[in-house]
């Protein structure tokens, strides 16, 4: 599966504009972790891991991507705080920038693609400043075979220059220096001014957030994705923090991918990518076994704290809590080849919801599907920004926003069509707080969640009745009464707190925010679908 494509093939980027580079061509990941610590750019843990630090951002920058408004995109992106435009001319500008910065520098390019299906595969070629970015591409894009390198024509082309920093940014459409930036038209990606490497990742699925639905009829997901012995598809949503990469690792199901997918017409589901970038705060082995069984060379661990002899202390988070780790997907040793599952059949919504209110697992019916799906909540936890100090509702339509060009409602429009001609079952999975909020409650064990969800895709969760199910008397939703491994007293979140005035000022304030959030979609969203939010429901 290991797929090194070191070639003595050159290239040349005098066509992009980038004059008298050293350019690197698809180096293999170990020759280009040995450069990177050459150029004291990173460091090896002790199992050979490269480490590095991406300095002064550690997550993406949303408030500096921009989509190029011209007369392609104007009328079809959902324009606003997480599409933000900018001219042409503007692009332009930073294009001719970062060519020009990267003339006469070292740099390194690789050839790939996305999109595990061969129907909908989009080529990729990737310029990049840094060794590790280029690293990063390799484990995180699929891997073309030597014969496919041949005759590779890139429709995509992203340029990557850490080190550009625009110099006069209010005067080029930007708020600062550093930006991420796509152009539909020209179908060129630019990052300048961040090293973080998810910008890159998240640059290309968003152009593919855009292209799919748009172009292809495909409904693009911001999901992990696994199949079980069944053959049946299990897809799972949530945002970061959430749980969907460790809940869809699962040494008793085969992997698809762990982050983006394209769901088809033919009722297949196909990975976007070729790697995983998993979250490692706390990350252990006893917990997670697969993902921590992947952090071996090859691997990337990002803005993590290692002492003098390369042991990794994955709870600390003092550079950043947004600690992460890529690798190829063939790092984890069950996984489906090729990156295509059939047969979708449960779907899980997963938040972490720190008001801990929301049961542990419910099952939705087709107008909650569609009104949760739109929110996408989560919550922030205190302490993980500056000035939260208790928990605070966070949503993000279609549980990826800042990745949607589209409008949330035709994502939701084209998933609430597939689930129902699929016959699939939603369920909303809390994965955040039990017995209070956070700082007086507990997080839900992973044990338990997981048990959850077994019983889910092995169908011992009863029948959608009262005798097998409660409707929870504020968010309407169905909690089974009964799951094997779980005890009976953790399905119910009201019984966990034992003080049930304080438990419905809580839930009250939770239903208030899913409200207020979903004001802005109203206009859009069917009488059905809006009755599929927080209220009192009969059985």
């Amino acid at each position: 599966m290991v797929n090194h494509t070191q070639l003595t093939k050159t290239i040349s980027l005098e066509d992009y504009g980038i004059k008298n580079a050293q350019v690197h061509y698809q180096l293999e990941p170990s020759k280009l972790q040995t450069i990177t610590l050459e150029k004291g750019m990173g460091k090896e843990t002790s199992n050979g891991t490269l480490a590095i630090n991406t300095g002064k951002f550690t997550g993406r920058s949303p408030e500096d991507r921009f989509l190029v408004k011209d007369d392609y995109t104007k009328d079809k992106i959902w324009w606003g705080k997480s599409n933000k435009p900018i001219d042409s001319e503007h692009f332009d500008f930073l294009q001719n920038e970062i060519e020009h910065y990267l003339s006469g520098k070292e740099i390194f390019v690789r050839d790939g693609y996305v999109c595990a299906d061969a129907n909908y595969k989009m080529n990729v070629r990737t310029v990049t400043e840094y060794p590790w970015s280029n690293m990063f591409i390799y484990n995180m894009f699929l891997r073309p075979t030597a014969e496919e390198l041949q005759n590779f024509e890139e429709e995509w082309l992203v340029l990557c220059a850490p080190g550009y920093e625009c110099q006069n940014p209010e005067a080029h459409g930007l708020r600062q220096g550093n930006f991420s930036i796509l152009n539909f038209t020209k179908k060129i990606a630019l990052v300048g001014g961040s090293a973080y490497t998810g910008e890159m990742k998240k640059g290309i699925f968003t152009a593919l957030n855009f292209i799919l639905p748009v172009e292809k009829n495909v409904l693009p997901m911001h999901c992990s994705a696994n199949v079980g012995e069944n053959g049946e598809t299990a897809i799972f949503f949530g945002l970061s923090g959430t749980g969907k990469t460790t809940l869809s690792t699962d040494e008793s199901r085969q992997l698809i991918g762990d982050d983006e997918h394209g769901w088809t017409a033919e009722n297949t589901v196909f990975n976007f990518e070729g790697g995983c970038y998993a979250k490692a705060i706390n990350l252990s082995q006893e917990q997670e076994p697969e993902i921590y069984g992947a952090i071996k060379p090859g691997a990337i661990l990002e803005n993590i704290i290692m002492d003098d002899n390369g042991n990794v202390d994955f709870a600390d988070t003092s550079i950043t809590q947004n600690t992460r780790v890529s690798y190829p997907i063939y790092h984890i040793e069950n996984i489906k080849t090729p990156s295509i599952g059939k047969n979708p059949k449960n779907i899980f919504f997963l938040t972490a919801d720190a008001f801990g209110v929301l049961p542990p697992i419910s099952k939705l019916a087709p107008a909650q599907a569609a009104y949760h799906f739109i929110s996408g909540y989560t919550a922030k936890v205190a302490g993980t920004e500056a000035g939260v100090v208790e928990p605070q509702p966070s949503f993000s339509a279609c549980f990826g926003a800042p990745f949607m060009p589209l409008h949330p409602t035709e994502y939701a429009d084209m998933l609430s069509k597939k689930m129902t001609e699929a016959g699939v079952n939603v369920w909303l999975v809390n994965t955040g707080w039990t017995g209070g909020p956070y700082g007086v409650g507990t997080r839900m064990k992973l044990k338990y969640t997981r048990a959850m969800i077994n019983a889910a895709l092995n169908g011992d969760l009863g029948n959608y009745t009262y005798e097998d199910y409660h409707i929870h008397s504020v968010f309407g939703v169905a909690q089974p009464r009964t799951c094997p491994g779980v005890p009976t007293e953790v399905l119910s979140p009201r019984a966990t707190w034992n003080d049930d005035e304080a438990y419905y000022k809580m839930a009250f304030k939770l239903t208030n925010a899913f409200r207020e959030n979903f004001k802005k979609f109203e206009s859009y969203a069917s009488e059905e679908i809006r009755r599929g939010g927080p209220q009192r429901y009969a059985f």
